[in-house]
Formats: structure tokens, C-alpha cells, sequence
């Protein structure tokens, strides 16, 4: 299998998969990205507009679950955007589930290498809380880092809040966020539990994209990764995420 018939083929999955390192073993990382830019190539060929970029497996205790020592960068695109209220489409997905995130909305260009987290948070016009729904290509979301890398970060679709701030009247360590499910408080996190403070994780991606020749551009949207951990979305279930200051938004499943 090469690039192209790998994106493709992971383009066109509707059902659970072994992960691509099962019959390639050699599959590096640096491979994985031409893989999930092809992906991106073909999704913008049949329509799709680029929007920003999402972080994955950035808090420790996912890394650890998933059995995976890295973060890693994705796409997004405009047609991954789940308004709030619109039911999760669940024929278009495996086996679903969601976590809750700090978003980003960059104000200006935001380029590596070098960036720091300082630096990062002065390019951020405001910050939003969201939910991302992910759905993984692979059986039982078993998979390595360039799997997970190819797979676009096991990427679906995410809402994003009604609430908008400036970074610099918060301290996003601090914010919290509980995940609700069916009215029970699941899980709940604050911001360091990614990388620390998510400013790090926007800087991770900044000179992530450099070392790639990109740069992150004004306007787009940068989901940091989750704070907990993701949790299943069943039918007919009702999952909210409530933070502190980024105020409130449901998924109708």
C-alpha cells in the first residue's frame, strides 16, 4: 500500500479496520503525515475547506490508556463542524466518543520554530470551551502512534461553545471542565491537564507544522486535546461539557 491508497482506503471506512501498521510494518510517523495530508488533499478535492488543526493524546494519563508517549497534530475541516444542538450522526460513525477541549481561535499567523507558550497565547484572539467527537478507523481503538497519526487523530466532527474570551482574563490551567452524561458528572479536568497549560500544546502545534514547512494561520480554530477522557455517545444519550468561565454545550446523541 502506498500514501495515496492508504489515505484513501482510511477516507473510505465505515467500519472497523485492522490499523494500517498490521500489514505495514515499517509505517514511521513522517509517513503517517503524508498519509494525513493526502487524506486532507482528497477531502479539500471533493469540497472541503481547511479550518485549523486539533491536538491529540496531549494529556499524559490518555497517552498512557492508549499505550502512546506523543502527542500528535490533525486537521480540521469545515465539514467536521457539529453545530450545537445538531444530533450526532451516528450512521456516519464506528464506535464514537467525545471529550471536552479548549479552542482556540487564532488573531494572527503563529509560525515555529521556537515558539514558546508565551508567545502562542499572544497569537489567540479568543478561547472557547468545545466537544470533540472522535471515532477512531481501527478495532477497538487499538492502534500505534503513526495509526493514529494516519487516522487524521481518530478526528469525527466537534461543537464549539457560545462563549468567547480573551486568553488573558483567564488562567486556562485553572479552568475546569465537568463531563456530563445523562445528568451525572463523569469526569471533570482542568487545563493543565493538557501539556500543562494548553498554551503549550498551541505552541507543540506551531512548531510541529514548522518542522512540516506550515505554520498555523489567522483565524483558525486549534482543539487542544482533551482534558478527560473520552467518553462513549450512545443513542439517545445526552452528554453536556460545563466550564467555568466558557460557559456550557450539550450533544443530542
Amino acid at each position: 500500500m502506498n500514501v495515496r491508497e492508504a489515505a484513501a482506503s482510511l477516507l473510505g471506512t465505515v467500519s472497523e479496520r485492522a490499523p494500517l501498521s498490521a500489514g505495514w510494518p515499517e509505517l514511521d510517523v513522517d509517513t503517517a503525515y503524508a498519509i494525513q495530508d493526502e487524506a486532507l488533499r482528497q477531502r479539500r478535492a471533493r469540497g472541503e475547506t481547511l479550518i485549523g488543526v486539533k491536538l491529540g493524546l496531549t494529556s499524559r494519563a490518555k497517552q498512557q490508556r492508549m499505550g502512546i508517549d506523543a502527542p500528535l497534530l490533525a486537521w480540521l475541516t469545515d465539514a467536521m463542524v457539529l453545530p450545537i444542538g445538531a444530533p450526532v450522526p451516528h450512521d456516519e460513525l464506528i464506535h464514537p466518543r467525545a471529550e471536552p477541549e479548549l479552542v482556540f481561535v487564532l488573531g494572527r499567523r503563529l509560525a515555529g520554530p521556537g515558539v514558546t507558550a508565551a508567545t502562542a497565547l499572544a497569537a489567540v484572539d479568543r478561547v472557547y470551551g468545545g466537544i470533540e467527537v472522535i471515532d477512531s478507523r481501527y478495532t477497538d481503538y487499538r492502534f500505534t502512534l503513526p495509526d493514529a497519526v494516519a487516522d487524521n487523530g481518530s478526528s469525527a466532527y466537534f461543537s464549539v461553545g457560545p462563549v468567547g474570551v480573551a486568553p488573558a482574563s483567564l488562567d486556562l490551567s485553572l479552568e475546569a471542565a465537568l463531563l456530563e452524561v445523562d445528568g451525572q458528572i463523569v469526569d471533570t479536568a482542568t487545563g493543565a491537564a493538557v501539556q500543562g497549560h494548553p498554551a503549550e500544546a498551541l505552541a507543540l502545534a506551531a512548531n510541529t507544522l514548522a518542522a512540516r514547512g506550515l505554520a498555523l494561520e489567522p483565524g483558525w480554530l486549534v482543539l487542544t486535546g482533551g482534558m478527560t477522557d473520552a467518553v462513549p455517545l450512545r443513542p439517545g444519550s445526552r452528554l453536556a461539557a460545563h466550564f467555568s468561565h466558557l460557559g456550557s454545550l450539550t450533544l443530542a446523541t
